[in-house]
């Protein structure tokens, strides 16, 4: 006789990391914030347990920092530590927009655009929670349209310790946000494997640019004398 009661509990554990997950990813959380395992228990509407387990899933993931169960942490992040993700980002997500462009169909065509209108809106309106989500859904598009889900499952950790930083600027960031997914778009349309590469490329780069540079300045502050 299967135990039902054992499959349920791990089927809630995992539905609770992967919406903390999906939090992460999005940018509703961001540098420095503090999670209450009591108070994500209440939202969530479940006993601290699942939450205590993502939680430390999440620690051991590296998308948090558990010094005790009162604090608890968005990590900031090393510029040497942002600079070597993404570096990795470069590769494998210029891998994943280089296949997406060898198959991409008029139907993956039409929900990229679609994610792109609703980020102009989104950027025209300042909303942050709404930029950033759509941001992600753009940039996870590439590995779905390219059927690569080993890649996309690497691509999700590597957002867990991106997500918060990318929320943190990207108001501030403007049309460097969003601007670079546009050629991206193009090249997929003429089937351009070097273009559609290329043009994701230069998004993480110049596009992250904001958040080197407040990667930079905390460095900064952090050096001078108390």
């Amino acid at each position: 006789m299967p135990d039902f009661a054992t499959l349920e509990h791990e089927n809630l554990n995992s539905a609770v990391y992967g919406a903390l997950c999906d939090a992460l990813m999005q940018g509703r959380f961001q540098p420095g914030d503090r999670l209450k395992i009591r108070d994500l228990a209440e939202q969530f509407g479940t006993s601290v347990t699942p939450i205590r387990d993502a939680i430390l899933r999440l620690a051991n993931d590296e998308a948090i920092t558990f010094r005790s169960p009162r604090d608890i942490r968005i990590p900031g992040l090393s510029e040497t530590r942002y600079r070597e993700i993404r570096a990795i980002r470069v590769r494998l997500e210029g891998l994943a927009a280089e296949t997406a462009a060898q198959v991409a169909t008029s139907k993956d065509i039409e929900a990229l655009e679609r994610i792109l209108r609703e980020n102009e809106l989104a950027i025209e309106a300042g909303d942050r929670l709404k930029g950033t989500q759509l941001n992600q859904a753009f940039h996870f598009m590439l590995p779905q349209i390219a059927g690569l889900p080993v890649l996309n499952g690497i691509l999700r950790r590597l957002w867990l310790q991106m997500g918060p930083h990318i929320s943190d600027v990207y108001i501030e960031g403007g049309r460097a946000m969003i601007d670079h997914h546009y050629p991206v778009v193009e090249a997929l349309k003429r089937h351009d494997s070097a273009a559609a590469s290329m043009a994701i490329v230069d998004d993480i780069l110049l596009g992250g640019k904001p958040i080197l540079a407040r990667i930079e300045r905390a460095t900064e502050r952090q050096a001078l004398p108390a």
